[in-house]
């Protein structure tokens, strides 16, 4: 049995990243006011409360979705936005972003070149807001993989709802790792019963796989052309790595073609996902299907009656490449 975690609709934005950036920026600006905010019910009031902060920036690298987000928060919030993306990002995505308000800086080199770039962005007057985490900055990233934190929870609600069991498998997408730690971090609570976790990123950026052969975070040079742009990332971050290395059963890369046949797969089911978004079914199709994936499957204990669940994590975000591959 396969669930699909569809998150092509979130708080108006066609991923799931906003809920991480939403509550890094609001913990990140009661940080900076030295004090949690007062109760309130409308925006105007959260405003309101902002006011002594005067005039901010909030500046994020990325892919795509988490920059977006956190473009659109800074516009519901009355700031500006400064968004710096890696060379050959689709066009359709920095368009999305710009459409936000934000100010787009295309970074020559890959997502990691336009991290580094961002972490030079925070002063007196600009926050950062990643999603990725380095030595010396980790509480933003932390704030934001408690905000990812939301989908396992809203999975678990509705399949009460419906009173089934839960899943068995669980296989997560990878990019930095840090909505894959925000999965982790949910269902070990369930301690020997809690599902077994398989993380999945591209054969064209597979960072954390890397740093799981070499037991250390290793990081893998770019450039990273994978068509899942969101998963196109050198190097774990930080602070989900301890988090990955104790709660991941399996890792796997999977290449492009195996992301495109996942999300005609998932069209046909009636789920709209990008490329991105389908790479979790594509991960738990090469488990199931791969030559010599066999050890794997014995090792995860999979067999007719798994219950499994993927996470279908954005929708069509490049509308173009979509029409392409799935035809519609």
């Amino acid at each position: 049995q396969v669930w699909v975690k569809d998150e092509s609709a979130r708080l108006g934005l066609p991923a799931f990243k906003i809920l991480g950036a939403s509550w890094a920026i609001y913990r990140a600006l009661e940080t900076r006011l030295g004090r949690p905010f007062a109760p309130w019910a409308t925006l105007d009031e959260l405003r309101a409360q902002l006011a002594p902060l005067g005039p901010l920036t909030l500046a994020a690298a990325t892919d795509g979705n988490h920059g977006r987000a956190v473009a659109r928060m800074a516009r519901l919030l009355g700031y500006g936005a400064h968004i710096l993306v890696p060379e050959g990002m689709a066009e359709a995505r920095i368009a999305a972003i710009v459409g936000e308000g934000a100010r787009v800086t295309v970074v020559e080199g890959t997502y990691d070149d336009a991290v580094a770039l961002s972490a030079r962005e925070a002063d007196a007057r600009c926050l950062v807001i990643s999603d990725t985490s380095w030595p010396g900055y980790e509480e933003v990233p932390g704030w934001v993989i408690d905000g990812y934190a939301t989908i396992p929870s809203a999975v678990d609600a509705e399949l009460a709802r419906r009173g089934e069991p839960g899943p068995h498998l669980l296989v997560v997408q990878m990019g930095v790792g840090a909505f894959a730690a925000a999965v982790i971090g949910h269902y070990r609570r369930g301690g020997a019963s809690a599902p077994r976790v398989v993380g999945v990123e591209p054969a064209d950026a597979a960072c954390v796989l890397a740093s799981l052969r070499a037991g250390a975070l290793t990081e893998v040079p770019g450039p990273h052309r994978s068509i899942m742009a969101g998963l196109n990332c050198g190097l774990p971050s930080l602070i989900a790595w301890p988090t990955l290395v104790d709660g991941l059963a399996v890792a796997l890369a999977v290449p492009d073609d195996d992301a495109r046949e996942a999300m005609r797969d998932l069209a046909r089911a009636g789920v709209v996902a990008g490329e991105t978004g389908a790479a979790g079914l594509a991960g738990l199709a090469a488990l199931l299907t791969a030559p010599g994936a066999a050890d794997l499957r014995a090792h995860l204990g999979v067999g007719p009656r798994t219950r499994a669940l993927v996470f279908s994590t954005e929708g069509a975000t490049d509308p173009v490449a979509y029409r392409q591959i799935v035809g519609g």
